[in-house]
C-alpha cells in the first residue's frame, strides 16, 4: 500500500498557529499537498496522551464538525489551498513546546499520521 511520508503530511500544519482559546486550543492546517479526504480521523494527541474525539472539531467556513463525526457518508475533505481550523475543547495548552500529533483514515493509503511540535502562541 503507497504511504504519504509524516514529513511531508507535517507540512499541513501553518507554523505559529498553535494557540490556547477560552474553551481549549487550536491550530490551522492549509493543502498544499493535494486534494483528499478521510472517513476517519484520529484522536489528536498532546505529547503523547490521547484525547477524546468527541471533544475535537474541524472548522470549516464557520461550521463545526465533531472528529467523532467524520464517516464514510460525512468525510474530512482537505481541499488545496485551503486553511481549516482545528480545535480541541476541554484541553489548555500549557506554555513552552508542545508536540501535537494528529492522523486520518484515507481510502486507498490507510492510516496517515503525523505530528508537529511548536510553541502557544501568545495571546
Amino acid at each position: 500500500m503507497v504511504t504519504v511520508p509524516a514529513f511531508l503530511l507535517r507540512r499541513l500544519y501553518v507554523k505559529k498557529s498553535l494557540r490556547n482559546t477560552e474553551n481549549g486550543f487550536e491550530f490551522e492546517l492549509r493543502n498544499r499537498l493535494g486534494s483528499g479526504y478521510a472517513f476517519k480521523l484520529q484522536p489528536l494527541t498532546v505529547d503523547g496522551v490521547e484525547l477524546p474525539s468527541e471533544d475535537s472539531v474541524f472548522q470549516l467556513e464557520g461550521e463545526e464538525t465533531a472528529f467523532s463525526k467524520v464517516s464514510k457518508e460525512r468525510t474530512f475533505t482537505l481541499a488545496m489551498n485551503r486553511t481549516i481550523t482545528i480545535k480541541a475543547k476541554g484541553t489548555t495548552l500549557e506554555s513552552g513546546p508542545r508536540k501535537i500529533g494528529m492522523g486520518f483514515d484515507v481510502p486507498g493509503l490507510g492510516t496517515l499520521r503525523f505530528d508537529f511540535t511548536d510553541v502557544v502562541a501568545d495571546e
